[in-house]
């Protein structure tokens, strides 16, 4: 399932279990609808698949990290209801332009002109400290390619409909 134009004009938001608890989610959903059409968003309950497969790269790193992912991952996301967003851009590079309004991965570290910068209020250290990921509100796609594949986690087929941009209709 390929979308007319490439999924370099498509990114997938997900609005992390803080972002959630914090009732952040529709002010971040805004500050990037500023930028991108919103087409779809969806309430998804967290399962152990949706999030194993969207943090794949992750648990294939667990060495690197002073916790045990998994186990982390099941504690933070798995049973939690998130939303997810599906955005359309005009043009190619729509998700490296809406990652670039999140801000540094570090909420303590990011801009105040961005989503983390603004809303965020965790840090990588108090992370660490406290052995579990850091809180920083939203994950959107990195490219084209990431896009494709969080579609196919946090969508998939039943949805293809939705990637066909919306033609505008013009009254005589």
């Amino acid at each position: 399932m390929s979308p007319a134009g490439g999924w370099g004009r498509w990114t997938v938001a997900t609005c992390k279990p803080d972002a959630t608890r914090r009732g952040l989610v529709e002010p971040i959903l805004g500050w990037i609808g500023a930028e991108v059409r919103l087409v779809e968003r969806r309430t998804v309950f967290v399962t152990e698949r949706h999030i194993f497969t969207h943090y794949a790269d992750m648990l294939a790193l667990n060495d690197r990290f002073p916790f045990d992912v998994a186990a982390e991952l099941r504690r933070n996301w798995v049973g939690q209801t998130i939303t997810v967003a599906l955005f359309h851009g005009d043009s190619e590079g729509t998700p490296e332009r809406v990652r670039g309004l999140l801000g540094h991965y570090d909420p303590a570290r990011a801009t105040p002109d961005t989503i983390r910068g603004y809303y965020g209020d965790d840090s990588t250290e108090r992370a660490r400290a406290e052995g579990r990921f850091i809180d920083n509100l939203i994950h959107t796609s990195d490219d084209g390619a990431g896009a494709e594949r969080e579609f196919n986690v946090w969508f998939g087929p039943a949805f293809a409909h939705l990637l066909t941009p919306r033609t505008e209709e013009f009254s005589p």
